[in-house]
């Protein structure tokens, strides 16, 4: 058996209950015996028994987070943001992906939920088919959504401004004199890929300029070669591409060279995002940065807040995002070769 809050009050020569309040450091005792209580819990090894305190306390000091996949560098990189705000206050985070899978989801969700987390941080996978998990958590445990949300606003959101940035990147390649756009994202199933589409679409439309129809797949460097190819089967290439992500763009701009064009003297290409393979990108690529730094404070932050089912209307917090330009877009004639990284 292991050692017992009993066999430190025995060796500490004081009651189990001294002990007790020693240890917990919600009463206080005298310095002395707290002392002697620290040194005989350190020369016995004991351990304080997480599950007895979670059941006295009515909480676990855990975060569960559920995101679609970690194999997406965006991901991988927003859960280490969050589990880094966490640690400022002693919380463990408990991560688990819903593999795209609004079934798988539910699931994730409700295994954290069994474990008693003390909040839920969630990027849905589908705006639609995720709503019942999504509003189900949050009736139980505070629950804040980050990226990614749920139709109809009816949970606290933490993101960037999809259609602000995706703005930035139509406005650049306008800038450095192209006339002709194609979108290249994912099919609309998310919020992300819905808000980045439609916010393609009506900036193209307030320039002016051919749009070209959408090339709608996956957020994935798969995805992002399959439409290079396309691009390059049509016999015509547009003047630039706005990508939903880096993961398209990097396979897009792979694919166009491999046919033989040239990247951005022959198309620009802007991603969205600034992780992963950005910077590794060859070229390397202009595209939207996310602040996932602040995205990740401002959702542990809310999350704070948040009570469960709490009736006061839902918190959204919109952050804006950078345009990052590299070596994937011309630069307008007005700006400096010095000046081709703002970021």
């Amino acid at each position: 058996m292991g050692v017992t809050i009993h066999d430190v009050a025995r060796a500490a020569g004081v009651s189990v209950a001294s002990a007790s309040r020693a240890l917990s450091g919600r009463r206080k005792v005298t310095p002395e015996v707290a002392e002697r209580v620290a040194r005989a819990a350190a020369e016995l090894g004991y351990q304080v028994n997480a599950v007895a305190k979670a059941l006295r306390d009515q909480t676990t000091g855990t975060i569960g987070m559920v995101v679609p996949g970690i194999g997406n560098p965006f991901f991988t990189t927003i859960v280490e943001a969050v589990e880094r705000e966490l640690q400022n206050s002693g919380t463990d985070l408990l991560l688990c992906s819903s593999r795209y899978d609004p079934q798988v989801e539910a699931r994730r969700v409700g295994t954290l939920l069994a474990r008693r987390v003390d909040g839920l941080i969630i990027s849905p996978c589908d705006i639609e088919a995720s709503v019942p998990a999504v509003l189900d958590a949050a009736r139980r445990v505070p629950l804040v959504q980050l990226d990614r949300h749920i139709e109809g606003g009816a949970a606290d959101w933490v993101g960037v401004d999809d259609e602000a940035g995706v703005t930035l990147a139509v406005e650049h390649v306008i800038a450095c004199g192209a006339r002709s756009v194609v979108f290249a994202g994912s099919r609309p199933v998310s919020s992300s890929a819905r808000l980045r589409l439609s916010g393609f679409e009506r900036a193209a439309a307030r320039a002016g300029v051919e749009v070209l129809p959408p090339l709608l797949g996956e957020f994935t460097l798969e995805w992002g070669g399959e439409a290079g190819r396309r691009l390059l089967d049509a016999g015509q290439l547009p003047d630039a591409v706005v990508c939903g992500n880096d993961e398209i763009a990097v396979g897009l701009v792979r694919s166009l060279r491999l046919g033989g064009a040239r990247v951005p003297d022959d198309v620009s290409v802007v991603g969205f995002d600034d992780v992963g393979h950005a910077t590794m990108c060859d070229p390397p690529l202009s595209t939207v940065r996310q602040p996932v730094e602040e995205m990740a404070a401002e959702a542990v932050r809310l999350l704070g807040q948040v009570k469960a089912a709490d009736p006061r209307p839902a918190q959204r917090i919109a952050i804006t995002p950078k345009l990052v330009v590299r070596q994937t877009s011309r630069l307008p004639a007005s700006r400096s070769e010095s000046g081709r990284d703002s970021g």
